[in-house]
């Protein structure tokens, strides 16, 4: 989770779009809310990012379009060159440096030891004292190898800036020798999301899922238009239903299926509160639900209070409301579910 503005605001992203961060057109869209409805950005320095415009070239777009774009509510983060490459250290010092105070994180590519992160967080305790930053910038790990997945629990906590972890796809097939990274991927890879998921969790980070690399053209006809929107529905409902609280993007097409995906529809909504209500009428325990017949216990209680919390970050739930159904429960259990995953402040 990211805790932005003095810890007073929080982001659990549900959609989070990289772009080519050398292309300062390609900022201006992220910035602007018509063209790009996702809750975070990041510009991209390592493989969107063609060999002739690594290093100075793609710095100073980044460095002028994070210190003249207004991206509003968006989380603004840099993904730089990976740490064992020759770019990392120059793109860490001149977007810190070039930046203070204008963005919010940085996603670590290719992470597979908690030691790449320390290394990380150390250049960025120097970098800001030197730059002069208020706050500390956040970091999402990048998962894309099987050491990544193995080690996924130390990424998770090896230092306080981790704010989540993201599964990378398509390096890792390419790691197992798996061509097909786009259909059935929930199963294929189930073992490395669930894995990402869990030690996310454990951590109190979000996690978020795959790209989806299938884009429709302009000029394709409706039927393939179609195809492609449900194959990306299919996947991040999926994903969601693994415990994945959002997903990577690659385009801006695709962020109002993603955006549905890990929002509480209204149905939703109104079920996570009648259940919550009537749990608490009947004293708590387990109770066969009036209307459906089906169980109510506390398990079913916490799962309606995470999607209460993901109903208030998309403003269709008043955080107030939240706030009174947590004390309700935590009164008589004495765990706080929202606040052992980091949920609300």
């Amino acid at each position: 989770m990211f805790v932005l503005d003095g810890g007073s605001r929080f982001v659990i992203p549900r959609t989070e779009m990289t772009y080519p961060g050398h292309v300062l057109k390609l900022h201006q869209n992220a910035a602007d809310p018509g063209k790009s409805p996702v809750d975070a950005i990041v510009a991209d320095f390592e493989d969107a990012c063609p060999y002739e415009f690594k290093g100075p070239k793609s710095r100073s777009i980044a460095v002028e379009a994070f210190n003249t774009l207004d991206f509003g509510s968006k989380v603004v983060s840099v993904r730089p060159n990976g740490i064992r490459s020759p770019y990392f250290l120059g793109d860490l010092e001149a977007i810190v440096r070039g930046a203070a105070n204008r963005f919010h994180g940085i996603v670590l590519p290719k992470t597979s030891d908690p030691e790449d992160v320390l290394y990380a967080a150390r250049l960025l305790d120097a970098l800001e004292r030197e730059a002069g930053w208020d706050y500390a910038l956040q970091i999402e790990a990048l998962i894309e190898t099987p050491r990544g997945v193995l080690n996924a629990p130390a990424i998770a906590t090896a230092s306080p800036r981790m704010a989540g972890l993201v599964f990378g796809i398509a390096d890792f097939a390419a790691t197992l020798g798996i061509r097909e990274a786009v259909a059935g991927q929930n199963l294929n890879f189930l073992y490395a999301k669930q894995a990402i998921v869990i030690a996310a969790k454990a951590a109190g980070l979000h996690a978020l899922d795959s790209v989806y690399l299938k884009l429709h053209r302009k000029d394709d006809a409706p039927d393939r238009v179609r195809e492609i929107e449900d194959g990306l529905r299919e996947k991040n409902r999926g994903a969601a239903n693994l415990g994945m609280d959002g997903t990577w993007m690659i385009h801006p097409q695709q962020a109002r299926i993603a955006n549905e995906c890990y929002t509480p529809n209204e149905r939703q909504i109104a079920f996570a509160k009648r259940v919550t209500e009537l749990y608490h009428q009947r004293g708590g325990g387990s109770m066969a639900d009036p209307e459906t017949g089906e169980m109510i216990d506390e398990a079913t209680l916490k799962i309606a209070l995470m999607d209460l919390a993901k109903a208030v970050q998309a403003g269709t739930v008043a955080a107030s409301y939240l706030a009174e159904q947590v004390a309700r429960s935590k009164a008589v259990t004495g765990h706080d579910l929202l606040e052992q995953m980091r949920r609300i402040d």
